[in-house]
C-alpha cells in the first residue's frame, strides 16, 4: 500500500497465534465508479472475511514441510501467512494490484516470506507458469457462477488437491456438482454461525 493510505492493523487470532494484517481503514473509500460497473472489481480483498478465517485455521493445524502452495484470492493475506508459518512454500495471487502489495506489508510484519502474483483468472498465464502446485487454497471466490466456472477448467491445471473455505452459496454448489466427476470432495470443517464450509477437492489417482 501506499505510504499515505489511510490504514489500520487488525490482530486475528488464529490456533493460538496472533496474526497482525494491515487493511484500508474505510471499505467505502475503496470504491470506484469502475468496481460499480463490474462487480468482479469491488475490492472484497480489503477486509478479513469469515471463510478466510476458517481456511486459516484447517491450514494453521497441519506442518507443510516445504509444500507449494497457492492461495487464489489471497486478499489481505491471512490463509497465505499462516501457511507460511506452517512450512509452506507459499505463492500468493489477487487481481489487485492493491492486495498483493499491501501483502508484501502484512508478510513482513509477520515474519515470512512469500511469491506473488498479480493475475486474473481468466488471462491466468503466469499461474500456469507457476504450476504445478501440490496444493491450491481459497476463501470465498465463489461468490458468481462465471467464477466457478471459471476455477472448473484452471484448477486442475494448477494442483491435484485444492482446499476451500465457502459460506455455502449457491453458486460455490453449483460449481462442486460441475466438478464432482473429476475430484473427489470431502469437508475438513463445517461451522453455523458464521456459516462456513471448508471444503477439500482431490483427484481419484491420489485421493487417500
Amino acid at each position: 500500500m501506499p505510504a499515505s493510505a489511510d490504514v489500520v492493523e487488525e490482530v486475528v487470532a488464529v490456533a493460538g497465534q496472533d496474526i497482525a494484517l494491515l487493511r484500508p481503514r474505510d471499505y467505502d473509500a475503496m470504491l470506484t465508479e469502475e468496481a460499480f460497473e463490474r462487480e468482479d472489481l469491488l475490492p472484497y480483498w480489503s477486509q478479513v472475511w469469515p471463510s478466510a478465517r476458517e481456511l486459516a485455521e484447517v491450514l494453521a493445524a497441519r506442518q507443510w514441510r516445504g509444500a507449494r502452495m497457492l492461495e487464489l484470492g489471497c486478499g489481505l493475506g491471512l490463509a497465505s501467512i499462516v501457511a507460511a508459518r506452517a512450512g509452506a512454500r507459499v505463492t500468493a495471487s489477487d487481481w489487485s494490484q492493491l492486495a498483493i502489495d499491501n501483502l508484501a506489508d502484512n508478510a513482513a510484519r509477520n515474519g515470512v516470506e512469500l511469491e506473488t502474483i498479480v493475475a486474473d483468472w481468466d488471462e491466468p498465464a503466469e499461474l500456469l507458469a507457476a504450476a504445478p502446485f501440490d496444493l491450491v487454497v481459497a476463501a470465498d471466490v465463489l461468490y458468481e457462477a462465471c467464477k466457478g466456472e471459471t476455477l472448473s477448467w484452471l484448477l486442475p491445471r494448477l494442483a491435484t488437491e485444492v482446499i476451500m473455505a465457502d459460506p455455502d452459496r449457491a453458486s460455490a454448489e453449483a460449481f462442486f456438482d460441475a466438478v464432482a466427476v473429476g475430484w473427489e470432495r470431502s469437508e475438513l470443517s463445517s461451522r453455523t454461525d458464521p456459516r462456513v464450509t471448508v471444503h477439500r477437492l482431490r483427484r481419484p489417482e491420489v485421493a487417500a
